[in-house]
């Protein structure tokens, strides 16, 4: 198979690219030619993704961002514009999953995931979009899961902070046609990362954690209709790749569900 080269100049940043799918996220895209920055809460996250760049590296640089602060976001996207140049895409990767009986969760707790899956990814787009109308086929995707159409138990936050950002996309999307940049979301499912197995250094060290006594019978389906169990996140950035890249560019105010068929 040929190598594609659908990033040679363009300008990527990536939040959540420390571990899990936006780590596998910023790699695609260092390997297509791209100019990448991986922001992440964890620095240690980034120094794994700087060290899995290989020869990659000089294409990639690494900020500590916290997604769910107003400040951090605002110097973040700043440092990465000026390291890029300008900028062309961006992954709103970051997240994090908490997972409770409804009842038992603190209000605390509840907002949390909201600050920072939902208005985290708000507060990337707000800042990055003066870059973004000046930049080239600019193009945003950010992740919303399949928990926002599909019920995941004990997930109400998470699945709030996710149908959020798929009305939100939507809505940027259509504010913004006619401007050049184009909005899209992937819905991943069934993915092994750090985001379901709990030991994602983005995920500041939340892990999924169903109650004790959670019933798996509310789960009505758990695994991939293509019988291959749950895929790497190497399968997701793929797809996000192909959304941000010229491949994509008749693509707006859509998600791509990537879960193998375990939501037909």
């Amino acid at each position: 198979m040929n190598q594609l080269t659908r990033y040679q100049g363009r300008r990527a940043l990536v939040t959540g690219g420390g571990s899990g799918i936006g780590q596998a996220t910023v790699l695609r895209m260092l390997a297509e030619g791209g100019r990448v920055v991986a922001a992440d809460i964890s620095e240690d996250g980034l120094g794994d993704t700087a060290a899995k760049a290989g020869d990659a590296a000089d294409r990639l640089t690494t900020v500590v961002v916290n997604v769910a602060d107003e400040e951090s976001v605002r110097a973040g996207v700043a440092a990465a514009v000026t390291a890029l140049g300008g900028l062309d895409v961006l992954v709103n990767a970051a997240g994090v999953l908490r997972s409770s009986h409804t009842h038992e969760t603190s209000l605390d707790s509840f907002e949390q995931v909201l600050r920072i899956n939902l208005t985290g990814t708000f507060l990337m787009i707000r800042e990055a979009i003066p870059a973004l109308l000046e930049g080239d086929g600019a193009a945003v995707v950010n992740f919303s899961s399949t928990s926002a159409m599909f019920a995941h138990p004990y997930m109400a936050a998470y699945a709030a902070s996710k149908g959020g950002i798929q009305s939100m996309t939507h809505a940027l999307a259509a504010e913004y046609a006619k401007r050049g940049i184009r909005f899209t979301a992937v819905q991943p499912g069934s993915i092994s990362s750090g985001m379901t197995d709990g030991t994602g250094a983005s995920r500041q060290s939340v892990g999924p954690g169903l109650p004790a006594d959670a019933d798996m019978s509310l789960f009505v389906k758990l695994a991939p209709a293509l019988g291959q169990g749950f895929a790497g996140p190497e399968t997701v950035a793929g797809v996000v790749a192909m959304l941000a890249s010229e491949d994509g560019k008749f693509l707006t105010g859509t998600e791509v569900r990537v879960d193998g068929g375990t939501h037909f």
